[in-house]
């Protein structure tokens, strides 16, 4: 492989600390703009991370047929939801793009193809939580997307192939929920922390191979018994924690936090790989 793009991106931005890895539980939109404890999660997380020359977000929100990474300069803030109040809609979060990165992203992700996305941009899955990570919008961000059409092994796999970007200051987040069932949500619980039965059940599971590294269960998600498939009714949620746990390695710890259920049916947990 001629990491042509990947070498320009090494002196572009020269010696950097091996990034950590996160998975973000998103939740709710309104996440962006309210103050909880979920928001005070992240902030702290901040405190805690070394500074990135960029960010690669995996969001739930982001399906494609294909494998696609943005590639513009300035990457628009996508509202993808209705039925929120105004000021969500009214919030914009310019972080810049870096099309160096999707280049070279491309080229590191030699085992399948990968367009150039021009159209895209920030969903909500990236900059709701992005922003209160870096909210001056100083960090540049590119997505990648996830592709509908593969298994679960395909995209840990793929994962694995990013490796090198943790080397190169690139801060990989995966975001969306482990526990994801909007058509079983209490909604008389929407804001207090719930969880029924079989999203306890799922969540002790999942939060027990997250933190053996236990991948081949995360990945035979579908053999996991009812409480999963309860949690994980459709994959887009979930897959973003394969990318995360497919990038661990040798002598890296793993740490929970926001690990909380609300709403009966979502859980926040969120993981650090560093």
């Amino acid at each position: 492989m001629n990491l042509n793009y990947l070498d320009k991106l090494s002196k572009s931005f020269g010696s950097t600390p091996k990034m950590p890895v996160l998975f973000l539980g998103h939740g709710s939109p309104m996440n962006a703009i309210e103050e909880n404890e979920f928001v005070e999660g992240f902030r702290k997380l901040s405190t805690e991370l070394p500074i990135p020359k960029a960010i690669l977000c995996i969001s739930a929100h982001w399906e494609t047929n294909g494998t696609m990474v943005t590639a513009m300069e300035n990457p628009p803030t996508i509202h993808d939801f209705s039925g929120f109040p105004q000021e969500l809609f009214d919030v914009e979060y310019p972080a810049p793009g870096h099309p160096l990165l999707a280049y070279a992203t491309k080229e590191i992700l030699s085992s399948t193809t990968v367009d150039l996305d021009h159209a895209w941009g920030l969903d909500h899955g990236a900059w709701s939580v992005i922003k209160h990570l870096y909210p001056n919008a100083n960090i540049p961000v590119v997505q990648l997307s996830i592709d509908r059409r593969k298994d679960a092994e395909y995209h840990h796999k793929l994962a694995k192939q990013l490796s090198v970007l943790r080397e190169r200051g690139v801060l990989i987040i995966g975001s969306g929920n482990m526990v994801h069932n909007l058509r079983k949500v209490a909604w008389d619980k929407i804001n207090e922390e719930y969880a029924y039965d079989w999203a306890q059940e799922a969540s002790t599971k999942m939060k027990s191979f997250v933190l053996s590294n236990d991948y081949k269960n995360l990945i035979n998600y579908r053999n996991q018994g009812e409480a999963y498939d309860m949690a994980i009714p459709t994959p887009e949620h979930y897959l973003p924690l394969l990318y995360t746990m497919g990038l661990f390695q040798k002598k890296d710890e793993i740490e929970l936090f926001n690990d909380k259920a609300v709403a009966g049916s979502l859980t926040m947990t969120s993981v650090k790989i560093y």
